[in-house]
């Protein structure tokens, strides 16, 4: 018998048995396979079982889509529960808006949510295969977790310059926009191109804008959650870089929308052309819960030492006010003076030098200015360090603590290193792999991130629920924007914001004015757009404060003027509470409207 490679190899075939006996082969075919198949054809005939038969149409018929409206993405994000306003908008982009919208939710509504389902929904349709997607450099790693791990999209972080070849990339619009990405990009073909924080695009005349205009792109979205702050010029341009001509011309808006800049007319039409490629979402609108917040000021008493600084620096800054005539607007470097020293010594001491060297050699003010180094020498220690460092501990958990100054920053972080406590810092001036460090420490080991202004923008901290508002700043928007941070979709606890005031200084004054006033802390953020709206048609609250810190004549006189700043807002919240969901307020009406074309339901 002819060997096959098989038996050369020692092997067999499965369904040959052979065997030697008495000198001859003896060879046996196993017909197990053929006596089951014909089993199966006595039973059934020629077809399959027919429970299997029945179980493989229906896994057919399951993979159906019953209707176009239908998100065909739902059923491969298993993991994934997105809130009904989020389906909902996803719907309108893809059905009403061709893949070109605003997606303007108010903060913590999850616009990254909406922008994932309207990509991945686009990407399973075949009509989206090459993305790019646009941010601060601070989210573009906390953009590629959501997409990879929520919607199983691919999505890359652009490192180096092959790293644009790549399908789905995630990139910072500020090395986008330099060479030698700005021509590989421009040169290329998008099918959806995604910016996030689209507002710094509201002026054309800017490279960013500029820059993103020229990109080729089939579908767009732009994410912000201020289309509009103070001129109705930058809703316009965000929406022509969206679909160029849906307002007409410059010229022609402004004939037909615009009687002043922040006044808008034929308010009807207007909202009609902005509902055809803006959704927005509002935190009031039913079916979005949220956790608590609970706040906790805390007043506390200067040194004395720390008291004489604060009064020395308050004498200064008046003093110059007087010098200049009543000038106000030229002194705002000097009313952030007044600012920090209700923040930390060393924020004091950096502006000081730096005031110091932009002073003439022979200018007597050297001299003031000198005299104000001293009484910092004379500060021993830190009484809302001292403050912070007992709440940490009592709390033990998370904190996040919010400072609007560097130099406060570097000061804290020292202080909690000589007292044995981890923190970690998160700042404007960052590249985004020390970012993602720090922020992937204060996940594991560290038990404080301590973070400016410019280092908050972005950022989603679920994980944390204590707030320590270090210092405050002067415009409620900000302060918002730093709970927003904590307090959004997907936050578990009730927030905790713990904010330090110093007594008989302008911060006293200033807590109460946010928290008795208006209730900052607690307020929804809509109501607070709706309420500064009317009361800043001239100038902002933050002019209006400092204006109100250099005229008065003391502390008594100060605690007047802003008592009766408090009163107008405590006038106009009661206004906005007592009104129809669409308040008056001419560009907050329109916006509101806006929001109201998508429902929002349990």
């Amino acid at each position: 018998m002819t060997q096959t490679s098989n038996d050369r190899k020692g092997d067999q075939p499965s369904s040959i048995v052979a065997r030697k006996l008495n000198n001859h082969v003896d060879i046996h075919f196993d017909r197990t396979w053929f006596n089951e198949l014909q089993q199966r054809l006595d039973r059934n005939g020629p077809w399959d079982d027919w429970t299997m038969y029945q179980l493989a149409v229906e896994a057919e018929q399951s993979k159906l889509i019953g209707s176009f409206d239908d998100l065909q993405c739902m059923r491969t994000l298993p993991t994934l529960e997105p809130m009904p306003h989020q389906i909902s908008t996803a719907r309108k982009v893809l059905h009403e808006m061709s893949g070109r919208a605003i997606l303007a939710d108010e903060v913590g509504l999850g616009k990254t949510i909406e922008a994932g389902l309207i990509l991945k929904e686009y990407m399973m349709r075949g009509l989206v295969s090459r993305v790019l997607i646009l941010v601060p450099a601070s989210l573009v790693l906390q953009w590629v977790r959501e997409l990879n791990q929520k919607f199983g999209i691919p999505a890359i972080a652009q490192k180096k310059e092959h790293s644009w070849q790549n399908e789905v990339v995630v990139a910072s619009i500020d090395t986008a926009k330099r060479d030698p990405h700005r021509d590989i990009l421009l040169n290329h073909d998008y099918d959806m191109l995604i910016i996030d924080e689209a507002h710094k695009l509201k002026n054309k005349k800017t490279t960013n804008y500029q820059f993103v205009n020229q990109l080729r792109k089939k579908y767009c979205l732009l994410l912000t959650a201020t289309p509009v702050q103070n001129d109705l010029d930058e809703l316009y341009n965000l929406i022509t870089l969206l679909k160029p001509g849906q307002l007409g011309g410059q010229s022609d808006f402004a004939a037909n929308f615009v009687v002043d800049k922040r006044v808008p007319k034929n308010e009807d039409r207007l909202q009609e052309a902005l509902s055809s490629v803006m959704v927005r979402n509002r935190r009031g609108d039913g079916g979005i819960q949220f956790t608590k917040r609970i706040v906790k000021n805390i007043p506390l008493p200067l040194s004395t030492e720390e008291q004489a600084l604060y009064d020395a620096v308050t004498g200064f800054v008046r003093d110059r006010y007087n010098e200049s005539n009543g000038d106000w607007t030229s002194m705002l470097a000097l009313v952030t003076l007044q600012r920090e020293v209700c923040s930390s010594r060393d924020a004091v001491f950096v502006t000081l030098v730096n005031l110091f060297k932009k002073t003439a050699e022979d200018s007597p003010l050297r001299a003031k200015i000198w005299e104000l180094v001293e009484f910092i020498r004379n500060i021993q220690a830190n009484t809302k360090a001292e403050k912070t460092m007992e709440l940490i501990r009592e709390m033990d958990d998370k904190v996040i603590i919010f400072t609007e100054y560097r130099a406060t920053q570097e000061y804290l972080l020292n202080y909690f290193r000589s007292h044995n406590l981890i923190a970690v810092p998160y700042r404007g001036g960052m590249n985004r792999g020390k970012k993602d460090w720090m922020m992937d420490l204060f996940r594991g080991r560290a038990q404080v991130l301590i973070a400016t202004e410019a280092g908050g923008e972005g950022i989603n901290l679920q994980f944390c629920h204590h707030i320590i508002n270090f210092d405050l700043p002067w415009n409620p928007m900000r302060v918002e924007q730093r709970i927003g941070r904590v307090h959004r979709l997907g936050q578990q606890n009730d927030v905790k914001i713990y904010n330090l005031c110093t007594l008989g200084t302008i911060e006293e004054h200033i807590v109460s004015l946010l928290h008795e006033k208006i209730n900052l802390f607690e307020l929804v953020i809509g109501g607070l757009d709706h309420i500064l709206e009317r009361f800043e048609k001239e100038d902002t609250l933050e002019q209006r404060l400092s204006k109100a810190m250099l005229e008065a004549g003391d502390s008594t006189d100060l605690r007047k003027r802003i008592s009766d700043l408090g009163d107008q807002l405590s006038h106009l919240r009661t206004q906005v509470a007592e009104e129809d969901p669409i308040p008056e307020t001419p560009i907050g009406a329109i916006l509101d409207a806006v929001g109201q074309t998508v429902e929002v339901r349990p």
